[in-house]
């Protein structure tokens, strides 16, 4: 299993910076004709996205979620899902309102993986179906940006398991956090801080192998309970060095509204679909 995740999608391994630039713009060429002259003239208007209804926009958001929802979160996608899958998003984000910013109150909060392309989330989820001793249970974006002017820190977290040994899917929590900033109305630039191994859950199994239930547990099988609860290990991943530039890269926003996220890696490190979740710590 590669733990060098931040060097890789904006989940995990961050592009190369660039920009993504949506068009807003549309031609019109409007002609005029009379008995004495033709004249032909072109002018150039820039336009938001037409206003739709909730219900539309609402269909919209649940094809997109029916197109992706026999993937396995992208693993198992075939080519024409994907085609399908690429027309819902487009669809989707035709929706949005090109001038309008990045929403942080919006924004905010716990959201769930539903589907991505990224190779480096699907090689996780590819190592979990293949090996036994593996298992990868829900992977979420929380943003910490509510009451920010202009951006916050977004923590990338994998629920994952070994099974017998740790409880199933929710056994320990690997955390990918990062600092981001709004560099236009709908790119943030993330800079990558730390990554951290922590909420270690062990299974009853291994619980009662520890400090079986009938025999009287001792201060030292106590200890050894609470220090594998509290077990953390963090490694930082940014740089203080002068002339170093900190891992990071540009993460394009494309839809967002209270209840969807869709966001794409620029430089083609993939797309990700979520939906809202319930916060947690």
């Amino acid at each position: 299993m590669d733990l060098r995740l931040p060097t890789t999608t904006a989940l995990f391994r961050p592009p190369t910076t660039s920009n993504i630039l949506p068009s807003s713009s549309t031609f019109s060429f409007p002609f005029s004709y009379s008995r004495n002259r033709f004249r032909c003239s072109m002018t150039t208007t820039f336009t938001s996205s037409p206003q739709i209804n909730e219900t539309e926009l609402e269909n919209k958001k649940y094809d997109l979620l029916k197109a992706v929802q026999d993937t396995q979160r992208g693993l198992t996608t075939t080519p024409n899902q994907r085609s399908e899958i690429e027309e819902s998003l487009v669809d989707l984000e035709s929706c949005r309102v090109d001038n309008e910013p990045i929403d942080l109150e919006k924004l905010d909060g716990t959201w769930r993986l539903q589907y991505t392309s990224a190779s480096d989330v699907l090689v996780l989820l590819d190592s979990s179906s293949r090996l036994p001793f593996f298992q990868v249970g829900q992977i979420f974006q929380k943003f910490e940006c509510k009451g920010k002017d202009n951006g916050g820190y977004i923590r990338n977290v994998v629920r994952w398991s070994i099974p017998r040994l740790l409880e199933d899917n929710e056994g320990a929590t690997l955390l990918v956090s990062a600092k981001f900033t709004i560099v236009s109305r709908r790119n943030i630039n993330l800079q990558f801080e730390e990554i951290s191994l922590q909420n270690i859950n062990i299974s009853e199994e291994l619980q009662a192998l520890i400090a079986p239930a009938l025999l009287p547990r001792s201060f030292l099988t106590l200890q050894i309970l609470q220090a594998i609860r509290s077990f953390k290990a963090q490694v930082p991943v940014s740089t203080t060095s002068p002339g170093r530039q900190s891992v990071g890269g540009l993460y394009y926003l494309s839809y967002l509204d209270r209840n969807m996220l869709v966001g794409r890696a620029v430089g083609g490190g993939g797309v990700f679909v979520f939906t809202r979740a319930q916060n947690f710590v």
